[in-house]
């Protein structure tokens, strides 16, 4: 087979690109020095790749892919705290799976605004993001779900050097946090609080709903950490509450020392 149409000779581009654009960025890069490290000629490369952006466009599609997976499988949940825990934990899942390719786009990200690849992602994130708020929340609870979502990418991009299932426990665990404080996400819709009509701020949670760690979580949670034999990272896992949580009702009760 021809070297140049060879399958493995695109891979090749693909996986030297991802390399150079990682180590001196996007815009600093050239299709000629992909060329010389695979010692191919530039016809070859541009063969494979017409343009540069049509490289990146090429390496942005399985985060994209995931994406709309992502969206799909969401739109089917029909309870809305599943649906939204789908959208966090698919979100995490996506950008650790292409963890390389998110560390190319964030370090290039004011040069990337006008590339029809990046766009088409933003563009895929916003999606998620309104999916997440809801079509009825005001501009508080639409802020909450971008600073939620920005909580997901952020560690992946400084903390490349963890394991990945630490780095993804740890990363939930803070979005979980800020979700279980009752009003601080503001993302109860309006038709979940039981209300009617409009208006401003974060509309109040119906009464007489669970909490999220009710009184009997609360107890079993004191009981297991009596025992000495689990940590408050396994407890938080057992009861399915974030470590913020587990914390603060254990405070109420004695409040121990982080483990």
């Amino acid at each position: 087979m021809d070297d140049r149409r060879s399958p493995d000779t695109r891979a090749r581009i693909l996986e030297t690109a991802l390399d150079l654009f990682s180590e001196r960025g996007y815009q600093a890069s050239s299709m000629r020095e992909i060329a010389a490290r695979l010692d191919i000629t530039k016809a070859t490369v541009f063969y494979h790749f017409p343009s540069k952006a049509m490289l990146l466009a090429t390496l942005c599609e399985p985060l994209t892919e995931d994406f709309e997976d992502l969206l799909g499988t969401a739109a089917e949940v029909e309870d809305p705290v599943g649906m939204r825990r789908v959208l966090i934990e698919g979100t995490l899942d996506a950008y650790i799976r292409n963890r390389r390719v998110l560390r190319l786009l964030l370090h290039d990200l004011t040069l990337l605004a006008h590339d029809h690849a990046f766009r088409e992602l933003v563009s895929l994130v916003r999606r998620i993001h309104e999916l997440f708020a809801g079509p009825e929340q005001d501009v508080s609870a639409r802020i909450r779900a971008v600073q939620i979502f920005a909580m997901l990418s952020d560690p992946v991009f400084f903390f490349e050097e963890l394991p990945i299932e630490r780095l993804r426990a740890e990363i939930l665990a803070g979005v979980w946090a800020l979700l279980d404080e009752p009003t601080a996400s503001g993302l109860v819709t309006r038709e979940e609080a039981g209300l009617e009509g409009g208006g401003a701020g974060p509309a109040p949670r119906r009464a007489g709903r669970p909490s999220v760690m009710d009184a009997g979580k609360a107890a079993a949670a004191r009981r297991m950490y009596a025992t000495g034999s689990y940590s408050v990272n396994a407890i938080a896992e057992r009861l399915g509450v974030s470590r913020a949580t587990v914390y603060r009702h254990l405070r109420e009760d004695a409040a121990p020392p982080p483990p």
